[in-house]
């Protein structure tokens, strides 16, 4: 047990976590450490020692600010402190570069190696067998499920299978009948260790961690242990050259003499400490920074939990609890979809793209990360058929499950450089680039290449596709052919496991349109329950088509223009798909929807005719004023009509009586759906929680921090809930943030049901970074402050009603 890098691990369990369910994990893991031993007389060496990270900028103070008010509304005590302060709680600490630093007094330090024996003397008087020096060597699989492992010992049979075998993850993966891809890498890991100090350390003395410095310290016996992310890290076992065991790696102290420096900076007081060791130990680490967890896409019965990216020890407990739901329960009882193996398809798995990601990955571990920021390995890896056109037009390109987006585009003679190298948590630079797509998007036309949509077609020989879909998604299906749906894909509470659009093209087959990183997710959900038969077909797409977005006013005219059939709303309404020409090419599926509430449509092109009809649509719409815009623009409009998003404002754990989308569900047509039950529930007795829009009243675009997600929302001066996603309306001139409400009664804590007088009696803030913006709370988009009569069909297409 605690074979590989367990051993090794510095044993920091730290709570300042970024994400908000990597946060709670690692809080769940702190408190069950702190009880293991009394439970299990195991020794586990727990000692709170609290930890301060340091900044050495007004960025990164910033950063710890934005964990801190998450910390702080999580119940964690945490404060920003002065230089002096750290002084004050570490006296041997270098205080002379600081402008800052966030003291977490709960953090606490482990032997990882006794954690690890304490959970395994549990689980054995639980009834567990360990069986130790025993290798698997291959995962049997039958009919696409785990059946069994076989083991240097023999096979032992089960219908349930966890590989948490770290960086030999990868490799599990790819021993059994039915490889599962688990994207990670190794990278070679450095801490030393010293001799005890003059004057030991205290045992109580708080973990430090520097990240412009790069390093950690904390007291090891009296000594130091301090290690560190370099900016040059050493991948190893590429090739797969593992041993069974870690052996500790060969010491670098060439490589390690960065480190060492930023440490002797740190504490100038170790010069004359004796150093006892360097200690070599390999971490996996992950294309995202975040751990693996949840069910194989392809192998029922076949979880994950793997690649920790160094955090391991703080992330144990929370997630092994999360993942023991989900094999019990069928779900965790918080939303891990940040977490879910499902998030990576298999192009992440290349060992290069690996060997080349986690050299970025590690070194980012330290890197301040403000928003929007971008990985810059294993790029251009899925693109679109424009993206030499769009990029020699001046695009700047996000990534979103491996493909390339277009986030807006520099105008001629704008500084290039400038753009792409400008950080900050305030106003950025690309403001008034967005701001003048949004206007073009407005009052004339813009277009946005949306190719990266997740595209499934089903269809059948009778009606099984028909009743098939009835049955896994929430609104009625059942439509004339040519029309689209935009419907949820629940669970069985009722929780979008996928929100998307649905075009009816014939009596039997069906165009599915979903958010890009649904492409294994939503493929597994519906493999696993559409029924197993010959005459029901699913195709993923998604490569076959290129999506144009054609937004604006001007949308109709280019379209019209181009494929010479009537485009008015009397020929083709809202909602409505059809087949048709434009330019020379056939076979154009052109839908009335551009998901953000604004006129236009959305064209999907087989793709050896993408560029000639994005020349033709370029060519024509030149009297119309057209201009290319990017996702920003995108999420600029849709915010401020009050779409929500999956995967940033839906998930798993919200239904759609949560987010004023009750229209959309089939409640009152007396047909069975997945999640009917859990809606017809919160329909009697109301919703613990409402999705909110919020405008920044007291805010300065210019001057004030910008609200980006994840902010603490305060109503009467009481925690209620956070942002989801936020945006600046062009349209409004303010700030426009959508989250949750929730309603916590005062006594007790206990949820209460949120009704519509609650939201709207209530006073708002916005906490950004600790400094607190009133804010106006509504429940349905802002529209009418900007056009007086909103036609029908715009109503429709924002697919909200008024309350």
């Amino acid at each position: 047990m605690a074979a590989g890098t367990t051993r090794f691990c510095a044993g920091i369990v730290s709570t300042a976590r970024h994400v908000s369910i990597e946060l709670k994990m690692a809080d769940y893991s702190n408190k069950l450490y702190q009880q293991l031993e009394q439970e299990t007389g195991v020794q586990t060496g727990y000692m709170k020692t609290g930890s301060i990270s340091l900044a050495q900028t007004q960025d990164r103070l910033i950063s710890l600010k934005r964990i801190a008010s998450s910390l702080n509304v999580m119940g964690i005590p945490c404060e920003i402190i002065t230089p002096k302060q750290v002084a004050q709680l570490h006296p041997l600490i270098n205080i002379h570069d600081l402008v800052g630093a966030m003291y977490v007094p709960e953090d606490a330090l482990v032997s990882s190696a006794n954690v690890s024996l304490a959970l395994a003397t549990a689980a054995s008087r639980n009834g567990v067998q360990i069986h130790e020096r025993t290798s698997v060597s291959h995962v049997l699989i039958q009919k696409g499920r785990v059946t069994g492992v076989e083991t240097d010992r023999g096979k032992i049979q089960c219908q349930y299978f966890v590989n948490c075998a770290g960086q030999w993850a990868y490799e599990l993966g790819h021993s059994g009948d039915e490889p599962v891809s688990i994207p990670l890498h190794a990278c070679e890991h450095f801490y030393l260790l010293t001799h005890p100090l003059k004057e030991p350390l205290a045992s109580s003395v708080p973990t430090i961690v520097d990240p412009d410095g790069r390093i950690y310290i904390r007291n090891w016996q009296g000594g130091i242990l301090s290690g560190g992310f370099e900016k040059n890290p050493k991948p190893l076992f590429t090739e797969g050259r593992n041993q069974l065991e870690i052996q500790n790696l060969q010491e670098d102290w060439d490589h390690f003499e960065p480190l060492l420096s930023s440490l002797l900076r740190r504490m100038p007081d170790l010069e004359a400490l004796q150093i006892m060791q360097l200690v070599n130990c390999p971490e996996s680490f992950t294309p995202d920074m975040r751990c693996i967890m949840g069910e194989s896409p392809t192998v029922r019965g076949y979880f994950v939990l793997a690649g920790m990216n160094s955090a391991g020890i703080s992330y144990g407990g929370g997630a092994g609890k999360y993942l023991a739901e989900w094999m019990v329960n069928g779900y965790p009882s918080e939303n891990v979809w940040p977490l879910d193996l499902k998030r990576f398809g298999t192009l992440q798995s290349s060992r290069t793209f690996l060997r080349h990601r986690v050299m970025e990955v590690m070194p980012l571990m330290c890197d301040l990360k403000v928003p929007r920021w971008d990985f810059q390995t294993g790029r251009q890896l899925r693109t679109s058929p424009l993206y030499d056109r769009l990029d020699a037009q001046g695009a700047r390109w996000m990534e979103k499950h491996g493909f390339e987006r277009v986030k807006y585009f520099v105008p001629p003679g704008k500084d290039l450089l400038d753009l792409d190298q400008s950080k900050t948590f305030y106003k950025p630079d690309w403001f008034d680039i967005v701001g003048s797509e949004v206007k073009c998007c407005k009052e004339a036309v813009c277009v946005i290449d949306m190719s990266s949509f997740t595209k499934f077609e089903i269809s059948s020989t009778g009606d099984q596709a028909l009743e098939s879909l009835q049955y896994l998604f929430s609104n009625d299906l059942d439509v004339p052919v040519g029309h689209v749906v935009h419907t949820g894909m629940l669970n069985e509470k009722g929780g979008y496991e996928n929100d998307c659009s649905i075009a009816r093209l014939s009596k039997r087959s069906f165009f599915m349109i979903s958010p890009t990183d649904q492409q294994v997710h939503c493929w597994a959900w519906l493999k696993n329950r559409l029924p197993n038969d010959s005459n029901l077909t699913m195709e993923d797409v998604t490569w076959k088509y290129t999506a144009l977005n054609l937004i604006g006013p001007r949308a109709v005219d280019v379209l019209s223009e181009l494929s010479y059939a009537p485009i008015t709303p009397e020929h083709f309404p809202s909602l409505f798909c059809k087949e048709m020409s434009v330019g020379y090419a056939n076979g154009i599926r052109v839908m009335s929807i551009t998901h953000t509430g604004e006129p236009g449509f959305m064209l999907y092109i087989p793709i050896e005719y993408a560029l000639h009809v994005y020349n033709e649509v370029m060519n024509m719409g030149q009297k119309y004023g057209i201009r290319n815009a990017g996702y920003y623009a995108l999420r600029s409009l849709r915010i401020e009509k009050f779409f929500a998003f999956w995967g940033q404002d839906l998930d798993a754990f919200t239904t759609p009586m949560e987010c004023g989308r009750e229209f959309q569900v089939k409640l009152d047509k007396g047909m069975q759906f997945v999640g009917q039950e859990a809606l017809l529930e919160q329909k009697q007795n109301g919703v613990y929680k409402r999705f909110t829009m919020f405008i920044l009243e007291d805010h300065d675009t210019d001057m004030d921090l910008w609200p980006w997600w994840g902010e603490p929302i305060f109503r009467n001066g009481r925690y209620v809930g956070k942002t989801t996603s936020s945006a600046y309306s062009y349209t409004l001139e303010r700030h426009v943030c959508l989250g949750f409400v929730h309603h916590f009664d005062e006594k007790t804590g206990e949820e209460l049901v949120v009704t519509t007088d609650f939201i709207n009696q209530g006073e708002y803030e916005i906490d950004i970074a600790g400094q607190r913006f009133q804010a106006k709370a509504k429940l349905y988009p802002f529209s009418s402050l900007f056009t007086q009569r909103r036609r029908k069909d715009e109503v429709e297409l924002s697919g909200y009603q008024r309350e």
